[in-house]
């Protein structure tokens, strides 16, 4: 879809290559207790080791106010790569600077060197372009690998394309490769399922997709400030009250693609033990709210979704964090699972989700990336890809 230059495009041989990694991953008490984004990297870092290049590793961890701070240091993920690949793996306490430096000019091919956090300096965020300079005076090329901060223009991520050959790595080419295509050329029918609390996040998620997807199966919030748009009382449901004009123009503008719940799940309060109820379809008793989708909904959504060619999931169903009220997001995760589509799966609840629900190997893809994903099927432009040469 982007005729973007790839990795395998470069020659690394001898060379050093600074590799934008998302490595912002959990880490309590100095261990990472989830390592899924740095063994997602892997294939780009295997690949340079073999091929000859030194590779150093850049990026952000956490939010650390623009300096220093031990709490989101890079040193536990550098001992937690090192646990996962052969080659040495060293650790630079800086990104930039003499530090920095220092350990790129002895790092030799074959090695890998992971540098401290980018958002330790206050000018990464700001895309500053000395910032950007002193990145790139560390290696002869740069690979962005790193989809999940391809929405953000920092100095890391877009910067230092100005100063050195760019190309995208394994992960970024997948990513393009599942979320362009949805977009581009879906297999059809083409079915997107929205979820998550607000329409507000995802106003033109669902603009672009009215124009790209034969059914937009929506739950969640989102459904309850739809619903609300067509004259039902929501009682004290999640609703955008500030939305619900452009809920009512969405909805006219659907020609029938918009989906949305026919039965639902109500209790009397934001609890796991609150009392619950499955209702069909109506007004919501006072005092009483919307928490998940119910089974008659599921069973519509489920018959879409089986015959699709392409699915595209972002958001979950319910409060699924709570038991009591996660069936309905369990249910369409195993709808999707089981169908034959081409299904790919974004946004941080919905990928909880999948894996909670052990159905992971049953899904095509399943994008690193909450923001980046989201900005994609909105049809922007993403900094961090853009910047890339073109082949």
């Amino acid at each position: 879809m982007l005729n973007k230059k790839m990795v395998t495009d470069l020659d690394v041989q001898g060379k050093e290559v600074l590799v934008r990694v998302d490595f912002n991953v959990p880490i309590k008490e100095g261990i990472v207790k989830d390592d899924t984004r740095i063994t997602s990297a892997l294939p780009t870092i295997h690949y340079l080791l073999e091929n000859g290049a030194a590779v150093l590793l850049c990026s952000h961890l956490g939010r650390p106010k623009g300096a220093p701070d031990p709490v989101y240091s890079m040193k536990p993920v550098a001992d937690h790569l090192a646990s996962l690949i052969s080659a040495p793996v060293k650790f630079a306490e800086d990104c930039i600077g003499p530090i920095a430096d220092e350990a790129a000019a002895q790092l030799k091919p074959g090695e890998v060197l992971v540098l401290e956090n980018t958002r330790f300096h206050n000018e990464e965020t700001k895309n500053d372009p000395e910032m950007s300079k002193a990145l790139a005076s560390l290696a002869d090329l740069y690979v962005n690998d790193a989809f999940g901060s391809a929405h953000r223009a920092h100095s890391s991520t877009a910067g230092v394309a100005d100063y050195l050959p760019a190309a995208a790595g394994f992960l970024m080419e997948k990513e393009i490769q599942y979320l362009g295509n949805a977009i581009a050329d879906p297999k059809r029918p083409f079915v997107a399922i929205l979820g998550g609390a607000k329409i507000s996040d995802k106003i033109g998620v669902i603009k672009n997709l009215l124009t790209k997807a034969d059914n937009i199966l929506i739950g969640g919030g989102m459904a309850n400030t739809f619903l609300k748009a067509q004259g039902v009382e929501m009682a004290d449901s999640l609703v955008e009250d500030d939305v619900l004009d452009l809920a009512k123009e969405l909805l006219a503008n659907a020609e029938g693609k918009i989906m949305l719940p026919v039965d639902m799940v109500i209790a009397d309060a934001f609890d796991a033990a609150a009392n619950n109820k499955t209702l069909d379809l109506g007004d919501v008793p006072a005092g009483w709210r919307i928490l998940d989708i119910g089974p008659k909904t599921v069973t519509a959504f489920a018959e879409v979704i089986s015959k699709a060619g392409t699915v595209v999931w972002n958001g979950p169903m319910g409060v699924f964090e709570m038991e009591t009220f996660a069936a309905g997001t369990f249910a369409v995760a195993k709808a999707v699972a089981d169908s034959d589509a081409i299904s790919i799966i974004g946004g941080g609840d919905s990928v909880s989700a999948i894996n909670q629900s052990g159905l992971n190997d049953k899904i095509t893809h399943i994008s690193t990336g909450g923001g980046a994903s989201l900005e994609m099927l909105e049809g922007l432009e993403l900094p961090g890809l853009s910047v890339l040469n073109d082949k």
